[in-house]
C-alpha cells in the first residue's frame, strides 16, 4: 500500500469531519475548507491507487518475463524433439522440404543485380 493512499484517506476523513463541524456550526468558511480538504484527500488517494496499480502491473510483467525466460529451454527442447520425431516419421518429406528451401535460397542469391534503365541522351 502506498503512503499517498494512507495520507489521502486521512485527509479525506479529516475533510469530512471539518465539513460536518462547519454544517453544525453554520460556518460556511469551515464547511468549504472541509470540502476542499476532502477533495484533496480523494485525489491523493486515487493517485496512490494508480501508483499501486502501475507497480502491480510492472511486477506481474516482470514475473511473466522471468517465467518465459526460465521455461525457454524447455520449449526449445520440446520443439526440437517434435521436429526430430517428424523427420524420423517422414524422412523423404523432410528431405524434400530441405531441398526446396535450399533451391529457393539459391535462386535468391544467384539473381543478377538489377541495373538501372539506360539513359538516352537527346
Amino acid at each position: 500500500m502506498d503512503t499517498d493512499r494512507i495520507v489521502g484517506a486521512a485527509k479525506d476523513y479529516a475533510g469530512k469531519a471539518e465539513s460536518a463541524i462547519g454544517d453544525i456550526a453554520g460556518d460556511s468558511k469551515t464547511q468549504a475548507s472541509g470540502k476542499a480538504r476532502e477533495a484533496a484527500g480523494t485525489v491523493q488517494n486515487l493517485y496512490g491507487q494508480a501508483k499501486d496499480a502501475v507497480r502491480d502491473a510492472a511486477d506481474t510483467a516482470t514475473s511473466y518475463a522471468k517465467d518465459a525466460y526460465d521455461n525457454s529451454g524447455d520449449t526449445f527442447r520440446d520443439g526440437t524433439q517434435a521436429l526430430s520425431k517428424k523427420v524420423q516419421d517422414n524422412p523423404l518429406g523432410a528431405l524434400m522440404v530441405a531441398g526446396g528451401i535450399g533451391f529457393a535460397l539459391a535462386l535468391l542469391m544467384s539473381r543478377p543485380a538489377r541495373r538501372p534503365p539506360p539513359r538516352w541522351r537527346y
